[in-house]
């Protein structure tokens, strides 16, 4: 312990900390993660709307959308996307529209999320301290590089649905048979904690931190834990929901946001969700979401659609959450292969329809006024 300390020592700022960016005018974060647009574009996607070609930061933004959420990988070979360089391009297009930006640092070279977290190649056989080190050089650079083009989001995830370990080895390929070390967990989280919040004191934006776990069901036990390990120092609590992977109906959602809203001092917010329009997608690559992902009142149909992004940011509010972010509404079909096939595992949750990538009802959720409701 006492060298993990020393080394997070040698990451001392004496700047002084700015305010934090400012909130949407609204107070509520209203969008969705865009990062599979430039990728879907490039494979000839054309989105439109009213017949007409349209760029989607620029019509999410005159729906009313206020914040793109945008995921980064440290060097995924397998993809040139979501690196650095297509990072920027991805908030360059977020702030041109004028929306604000989530950055998601995945801390991964893959995918990391509810059942996995694998650290990133170049850092996988360092030591705690060294990995600490990595991670807060890492964080640092990347958004001193953002704030030199002036393109510093106002919100940072430190990991992607951290329910494991960050960057937690394999034991026997499963890592729901691992328990978290938490001297480890909470070294490697606060020292990007803290290298956002250096970046923040020097930056033209001082970003708003969030730390993220999947489903309702494993937030309250995930953030007692952190704040036991002394993982203290965030702003922002992020939840996805998915119903298909969660226990919780909406309205216990709903109280989850209350309860940890109270307990932690921390805004919360829905940073992930979906839900299909269609029961089937239009390619033979395997659909995520479908008649499993459904909820009584919510057909699989554009209203069914937009109907349950309306009343799910209904609830968020009535518990004094502070927004919904859904997940990748640009993920169309393409003639483009993936690792799961040709085409799309989301299609039929996306928020264009099939064949013509027309914008579907779904937008309209972003426009809605939401006033929170018996209080």
């Amino acid at each position: 312990m006492r060298r993990i300390a020393l080394g997070l020592a040698l990451f001392a700022s004496t700047a002084t900390a700015q305010p934090l960016a400012p909130k949407p005018a609204s107070g509520l974060y209203l969008g969705a993660d865009l990062s599979y647009v430039n990728e879907m574009e490039a494979c000839g996607t054309v989105y439109r709307a009213n017949g007409k070609p349209v760029d989607p930061f620029v019509l999410m933004k005159g729906k009313g959308g206020n914040i793109v959420r945008v995921r980064i990988w440290n060097d995924a070979k397998w993809t040139k996307y979501s690196d650095l360089a297509d990072v920027t391009k991805t908030i360059r297009r977020a702030k041109t529209a004028g929306m604000q930006v989530l950055l998601d640092f995945h801390y991964s070279d893959d995918w990391a999320d509810g059942e996995k977290q694998i650290a990133p190649a170049a850092w996988a056989k360092l030591d705690t301290a060294a990995q600490a080190k990595a991670l807060y050089a890492y964080t640092r650079d990347v958004l001193g590089t953002l704030d030199a083009q002036g393109l510093m989001p106002e919100m940072v995830q430190v990991g992607n649905e951290t329910n494991p370990e960050v960057m937690g080895p394999l034991p026997n390929g499963n890592l729901k048979d691992r328990k978290i070390d938490w001297t480890r967990n909470a070294t490697l989280l606060n020292a990007g904690i803290k290298a956002v919040r250096d970046a923040g004191k020097v930056a033209t934006i001082n970003p708003r931190i969030m730390l993220h776990i999947a489903q309702p069901e494993h937030v309250a036990a995930w953030f007692d834990a952190a704040a036991k390990a002394g993982v203290r120092d965030f702003d922002v609590i992020g939840i996805s929901y998915y119903r298909k992977w969660s226990t919780r109906t909406p309205a216990e959602l709903g109280a989850t946001i209350a309860a940890v809203k109270a307990r932690y001092k921390a805004d919360v917010i829905v940073v992930e969700t979906a839900y299909p329009f269609s029961p089937v997608g239009e390619d033979a690559s395997p659909d995520l979401l479908g008649a499993d992902s459904l909820l009584p009142g919510y057909p699989a149909t554009p209203i069914g659609q937009r109907d349950y992004l309306v009343d799910l940011t209904q609830a968020v509010v009535d518990a004094g959450g502070i927004g919904v972010v859904y997940w990748e509404p640009g993920w169309v079909s393409t003639g483009c292969k993936t690792r799961w096939g040709t085409g799309s595992n989301w299609e039929n949750a996306a928020w264009f329809g099939l064949k013509r990538h027309e914008a579907l009802p779904a937008f309209d959720f972003l426009g809605r006024r939401y006033v929170r409701r018996g209080k």
